[in-house]
């Protein structure tokens, strides 16, 4: 299966988080011919939803999500004020165009062992954001995390167990498949072909170096790890998933080093070789 042009490609910013604003992010796209853009909520609220929507549309870029809605559980308790910033995000995601809302749940709460009530928080908290998302339209796409981050960051850890919350909650809620995340999964295909084209929401792509030197922070650019990414892309696009190709790289160690036009060189021609 070969590769996909820089047109099939989606620049999450936290790809370049560290050198350039979004402003920045945007008009990279453009230099480059990458055909999207992912944007980090830091990112668009330093410039302003509004801007960034203008800029986005002008430049002729498709968003392929927002990051991120989530983080239901630190305290134990589902405040209104998460509630309220998720219910925001939803509106912000409307705003710029974006293809759905991209939620990293949250983990333990703080101080806590008990995963099911931090199962029980997630769902809760997913139901009462899907109230006012389907109200305007926007897709909610749960992010399972890799379960080294099941404390910290994401109890939902699987597709299966992210399709099994899309079941209960119905309409309008589906995930978003990182690579990084679940390649080790030996339930991953089954899982790409139980959630379809509906639930299928966005795919996100880096590599897993060996060895991982930062547990959170050491991501690969396509094709220096061990992901057979090529293998899982044919497995979404085979049930219809029609999505960009998001590139995602946390890398304090490298990419964040570099200069952010060697890094979208580099994202474009990986892309064809190695997505």
């Amino acid at each position: 299966m070969g590769g996909v042009g820089p047109e099939r490609l989606s620049l999450n910013t936290a790809t370049v988080r560290e050198q350039w604003g979004l402003a920045q992010c945007i008009d990279g796209c453009a230099r480059h011919g990458i055909g999207g853009i992912a944007p980090w909520r830091d990112k668009l609220h330093e410039m302003g939803v509004a801007a960034a929507a203008k800029a986005i549309r002008e430049a002729g870029l498709t968003v392929s999500g927002l990051c991120r809605g989530g983080w239901f559980t630190a305290t134990g308790t589902l405040g209104q004020e998460v509630i309220d910033d998720n219910r925001r995000a939803v509106d912000e995601a409307a705003e710029i165009g974006a293809a759905c809302l991209v939620m990293v749940v949250g983990g333990l709460p703080d101080g806590s062992r008990d995963l099911s009530r931090a199962h029980a928080l997630v769902e809760e908290g997913l139901a009462r954001t899907l109230d006012h998302a389907r109200e305007v339209g926007m897709p909610v796409a749960i992010e399972p995390l890799h379960p080294m981050y099941a404390a910290d960051r994401a109890c939902v850890n699987t597709m299966r167990q992210a399709l099994d919350i899309c079941d209960r909650l119905g309409e309008g809620i589906g995930v978003a498949c990182d690579v990084y995340h679940v390649w080790w999964d030996p339930d991953l295909y089954d899982q790409i072909r139980r959630a379809g084209r509906e639930r299928l929401l966005a795919f996100h792509v880096c590599d897993w170096l060996v060895p991982t030197r930062d547990l959170l922070t050491d991501r690969g650019m396509m094709g220096d790890g061990v992901i057979d990414i090529p293998r899982i892309r044919a497995a979404v696009e085979s049930e219809g998933f029609g999505g960009l190709n998001e590139v995602e790289i946390f890398s304090a160690l490298n990419w964040w080093r570099r200069d952010p036009d060697e890094v979208l060189a580099t994202m474009v021609e990986r892309g064809r070789i190695s997505c």
